[in-house]
């Protein structure tokens, strides 16, 4: 029989294949529980990836995977004439849980699905065609969503994409407030920049994005889909900055780990498209009773377990190892930044990069880097996640540091 591997890459993506075995990932997974990860040989992974930023309960919580396992028992799918009661329950949580003001809600199945959700919504509310977005912003990659994400690798093969898109610096207000005028629908924006390598804003950055699109009577857009539900030691990302935005996209760690969800959350006003027109926009399987089920799951978990503070209290210590590691090797090590689980460790060069992946792999360590940023391997573990797993992945993070240290020192 043919291993799985093999199958990947002959019919699923033959490069990305051949990426994961230039860094020692050429396994195949196995089973999970909490932070670890097997393979089909048996050996154990820290997972110190969480699936970008996904799986802030760890694998298979099992308070979310027993709420799918009751749903599944009872209706997996809403037949979409009648409504759905997780559904609804998730949509009256998500406005009790986000920032004051934001009380509607559109579901969909990712976080590409929940921006496109909210330039529809954007568009229509104003009436306006322009959208402006930040360089080294992720957005995803359906065509609305891409064409909010700036880099052109991803871009250039599917131009022409959706027009009236302006791209000014992540952080700089004053080159926002130049781009503004009557047109402009929307600004979205990261709190903390995910794939763009952990970028974390200056302070008053969220604020003034607020004010600016407040004046031209244009919306705000906060793209909280890895930020999101505790990543950054807030419940959201804009909470540092006590603001409000019009407009908040959730995915990723919504479901839990369990199912794949997202969700445009907004003002009532910018949803009364929907009152002329119940249709203008909808997904057949968007917030379907499986997904709802994890989903309300999941909030409780972060809620009852506080996991936005553990995330402060645990990245705090994981930022001040890796402030010493680099230290340690400056030759290899740039920077690190991040907000609380959310951390980036920036190389002097993306090949340096690169091989520390690999070597945290043969280690049993988990890591990616940024896809709008290589140089930068990102640091987005479960929330769930003590001191001890930090321990562990320091120590891993050190010898791959040495052996790449030894390796570039064989190249020269």
């Amino acid at each position: 029989m043919t291993d799985a591997f093999t199958l990947f890459e002959r019919h699923v993506n033959p490069g990305l294949a051949g990426l994961l075995r230039f860094t020692g990932l050429d396994r195949v997974e196995s089973h999970a529980e909490g932070p670890y990860v097997w393979d089909t040989t048996g050996k154990r992974y820290l997972d110190f990836l969480g699936l970008y930023g996904t799986l802030n309960l760890g694998h298979r919580h099992p308070k979310v995977v027993e709420a799918v396992k009751r749903q599944l028992d009872r209706m997996p799918m809403s037949v979409r004439v009648l409504v759905s009661e997780p559904t609804a329950r998730l949509a009256a949580k998500l406005a009790e849980i986000t920032p004051e003001g934001l009380e509607m809600v559109f579901f969909g199945n990712s976080g590409a699905e929940a921006v496109e959700a909210a330039i529809k919504l954007a568009r229509a509310h104003t009436g306006r065609p322009t959208l402006v977005t930040t360089e080294g912003g992720f957005h995803g990659k359906t065509m609305g969503a891409l064409s909010l994400t700036p880099r052109p690798q991803y871009q250039d093969p599917a131009k022409p994409l959706l027009p009236g898109v302006r791209v000014v610096p992540y952080g700089d207000l004053k080159a926002l407030e130049e781009a503004m005028d009557e047109t402009v629908a929307a600004v979205i924006v990261e709190p903390v920049q995910g794939e763009g390598g952990i970028r974390v804003p200056p302070e008053g950055y969220l604020r003034g994005v607020r004010e600016l699109t407040r004046r031209w009577g244009a919306l705000m857009i906060a793209d909280e889909v890895q930020t999101g539900l505790g990543r950054t030691g807030k419940l959201w990302g804009v909470e540092w900055e006590a603001v409000a935005p019009d407009l908040l996209t959730s995915a990723k760690a919504l479901g839990g780990g369990v199912m794949p969800i997202g969700a445009c959350v907004g003002r009532p006003e910018v949803f009364s498209v929907f009152k002329e027109n119940p249709l203008y926009h909808s997904s057949t399987f968007g917030g379907n009773p499986l997904a709802a089920a994890a989903a309300l799951a999941a909030i409780e978990v972060t809620l009852e377990e506080n996991l936005p503070q553990r995330a402060l209290e645990v990245g705090a210590y994981l930022m001040e190892g890796l402030k010493g590691l680099a230290e340690a090797f400056p030759h290899l090590i740039a920077e690190v930044r991040g907000r609380g689980l959310m951390l980036g460790v920036e190389f002097q060069d993306a090949d340096i990069g690169a091989l520390v992946v690999a070597e945290l792999a043969e280690r049993g360590v988990l890591t990616a880097f940024g896809l709008n940023n290589p140089k930068v391997v990102r640091l987005e573990p479960p929330l769930i996640i003590g001191k001890e797993h930090v321990d562990e992945a320091l120590s891993a993070l050190e010898e791959s540091l040495k052996a790449t240290e030894k390796a570039l020192e064989g190249l020269l």
